[in-house]
């Protein structure tokens, strides 16, 4: 069953959004493989795949926050760490033993992610960040 992007979890910012929507497209095709049994193999081009988007989404974040001295950037990006972490854990235990319960895990893990961080996190910084460059052009 795939999840679907919604409006309420959009921030409002367009390309933040832009690249939530892409990890969703990337999360339902490991749902897709996994209806078809083949998670195991979708499950490493997932891995991949977060290893870029870490580093694009995760920086553009993090520049967005410094830029605008985001008051909740320390735990914010704590929260990115802690995701990293434990999605590295999972490549590592993964790449010894790949299982369907671990494909599982990751699947679970990735959309608790979504639904969590960018339905809730993401968007409190995203209406901080709108309201600060909207109050930036209104000085400028």
């Amino acid at each position: 069953m795939a999840i679907e992007w919604s409006n309420s979890l959009s921030t409002g910012l367009l390309w933040q959004d832009t690249q939530h929507k892409e990890l969703f497209r990337r999360i339902n095709n490991l749902l897709e493989a996994m209806n078809v049994g083949r998670g195991k193999e979708e499950v490493m081009k997932l891995f991949q795949f977060l290893d870029d988007y870490f580093v694009v989404h995760f920086e553009a974040e993090e520049q967005a926050m410094g830029k605008f001295n985001y008051p909740q950037m320390v735990s914010h990006l704590a929260e990115h760490t802690r995701f990293i972490e434990d999605i590295s854990k999972l490549s590592a235990e993964c790449g010894k033993n790949m299982t369907t319960g671990l494909v599982i895990k990751v699947q679970r893990q990735v959309v608790d992610w979504l639904i969590n961080h960018i339905g809730g996190i993401d968007k409190e910084l995203g209406k901080f960040l709108a309201s600060a460059e909207s109050e930036r052009k209104g000085k400028g």
